[in-house]
């Protein structure tokens, strides 16, 4: 059943575009249709008592919206904020969210034959929150469920979904 399911899952998103973005020395690729805009980063406003990985909030055109460092959520290090450091502004089910990354590389479309299922692992990124991995030539994209991962409760960000 299981491999019924991410079978489907795999063809599912394949022949979707993700956009490609590098946390640390890893390249990780979610849905391009989640992204709202991706901005350059700036201060944000710390919000008293929030998870570390929650850097603050930003005003966007009238919108106060979280920011969540990726870097610090998934334990990769300490963050350096430089020229090339981005905020992806995420539209999750009509929420908006900020993710800071290290980088932007570009958009890509995947082909079935492309996204492999993703390994059973026990790592600080759970395999819950990964689609599988996407392979390019010599690339792999880590592909992202965003939705669920800025939803899960953990992140704390979102109401839970009702099932």
């Amino acid at each position: 059943m299981a491999d019924a399911q991410t079978t489907a899952q795999a063809n599912d998103i394949a022949g979707h575009e993700y956009l490609a973005f590098k946390l640390g020395s890893e390249e990780y690729g979610i849905d391009i249709l989640k992204v709202q805009e991706i901005r350059g980063y700036e201060a944000v406003t710390r919000i008293a008592n929030a998870p570390e990985f929650i850097k603050g909030v930003i005003n966007l055109r009238g919108i106060i919206i979280p920011v969540v460092d990726m870097r610090i959520k998934f334990n990769l290090g300490s963050p350096v904020y430089d020229q090339f450091t981005v905020v992806i502004i995420l539209n999750i089910n009509g929420r908006i969210v900020g993710m800071v990354v290290d980088s932007v590389s570009d958009v890509t479309t995947l082909t079935p034959e492309q996204v492999k299922p993703a390994p059973e692992m026990g790592t600080a990124f759970s395999s819950d929150y990964m689609i599988g991995l996407g392979t390019i030539d010599e690339r792999m994209l880590i592909l992202v469920n965003i939705d669920k991962l800025m939803s899960s409760p953990e992140m704390g960000l979102m109401e839970q979904l009702a099932a």
